[in-house]
């Protein structure tokens, strides 16, 4: 933001640039720049100059049709009467159908147009108006101000006499801005589109906007160049300030509008006198840091006297385990689990040998099973002798 003290106010009259005296920087320069308000306020003020469109209600829905209900194989979309076309049996009325009507049809009782809060629209123009005496923004819009000699341009009162349009060319050359006419002129080019046929045939870019107190003739003169437009200090357009809602608009001041500032916006300390919204002044947003710069606040001696020493050696903190399978886990919330856990693997080793004892003992004929009944035995020998007779 702009927080010089004084500008320098250049002659209007005379062939070369010369300086005629400096005036005070208005408050309303160092108003906060809110690209948010900005945005906002931009968006919603631009949809108020729309026009209603609709298409015509009884589009696509001309043609006599019916549906033919079920049990026909086809779907139950309306088909056209008759017959001897191709056109008859065909489906109609649906957005779906060749030649029907639209999925919701647009209307003229859309919510076209919308209200911005008074306040968000004036802190917008306050942030316009003190991105313009910012050089970087400026250029950063595409504003050709390498020729300038300072920004914000202010020019005195005679400005707003000059009433022939090669009089407002010559001053804007000696002023070095004419080269963003130029810039303006170069960027001429045909729309892409269908706008060409709906009286928008041509684009350009945006060029100087040149703001007045009192209109003695300068309208005329300076509307015809190219790029060039103009604004009452009284009455400025959020629109004119921050086209397409970008902040950086390059503007040449008459000395009358530009001490007229303070009275339309007033300052950060003393309200506006002029704009009143239901008895109550203006008053232009406060900067919620004094001191743009972070880093040489962080960094003051100030600030690190009282900062804690950064802790070294500070070990991660390990993710949390699963005491179902991690051991340590387990042990940590259950003392007695590895006790447990040594006698379930000491009562599995003794079964696993207990086991193999028995096999091989099974193996060798020695194993120690219960006593069999010698006349069952016997009834079993004499069985199977019986069924191997049998088979013979």
């Amino acid at each position: 933001m702009a927080s010089r003290p004084v500008v320098s106010v250049f002659t209007a009259e005379g062939e070369e640039e010369s300086v005629a005296s400096t005036t005070k920087m208005p408050g309303v320069f160092l108003a906060p720049i809110r690209t948010d308000i900005v945005h906002h306020c931009y968006t919603n003020i631009a949809k108020n100059k729309r026009q209603p469109y609709c298409v015509n209600k009884y589009a696509g829905k001309m043609p006599s049709a019916a549906s033919w209900g079920t049990g026909r194989a086809v779907s139950r979309i309306p088909r056209v009467q008759g017959g001897g076309t191709h056109r008859s049996g065909q489906g109609a009325f649906g957005n779906m159908c060749r030649g029907g009507r639209m999925f919701a049809p647009t209307k003229t009782w859309r919510k076209w147009h919308r209200k911005v809060n008074v306040t968000q629209k004036r802190h917008a123009i306050a942030a316009g108006l003190a991105a313009s005496a910012v050089p970087a923004l400026v250029m950063a819009r595409g504003h050709k101000v390498d020729g300038l000699a300072e920004v914000p341009l202010v020019v005195s009162s005679g400005i707003e006499k000059i009433q022939k349009t090669r009089d407002a060319v010559t001053l804007l050359k000696k002023l070095q801005v004419y080269a963003d006419v130029e810039k303006t002129i170069a960027s001429r080019t045909q729309r892409a589109g269908k706008g060409k046929m709906r009286g928008r045939r041509f684009t350009q870019r945006r060029g100087p906007l040149v703001i007045y107190d009192q209109d003695n003739g300068l309208t005329k003169a300076f509307r015809n160049i190219p790029g060039v437009e103009l604004a009452s200090v009284h009455a400025l357009n959020l629109l004119q300030l921050t086209p397409g809602g970008h902040l950086g608009r390059l503007i040449v001041w008459s000395q009358g509008a530009f001490e007229q500032l303070d009275t339309v916006y007033g300052t950060l300390t003393k309200p506006s006198a002029i704009k009143k919204q239901g008895g109550v002044a203006y008053r232009l947003p406060q900067p919620m840091m004094k001191n743009a710069d972070l880093s040489r606040l962080i960094n003051s001696d100030e600030v690190q006297s009282v900062v804690n020493a950064p802790k070294e050696g500070t070990k991660p903190k390990a993710p949390k385990a699963n005491p179902l399978r991690n051991k340590k886990a387990m042990d940590a919330l259950n003392p007695a689990a590895e006790a447990a856990r040594k006698r379930a693997t000491t009562k599995q080793a003794e079964a696993i040998k207990k086991k193999a004892a028995l096999t091989e003992a099974k193996r060798k004929g020695t194993a120690k099973g219960p006593k069999a009944d010698k006349a069952v035995v016997a009834g079993k020998a004499k069985y199977y002798k019986a069924m191997i007779a049998d088979d013979s």
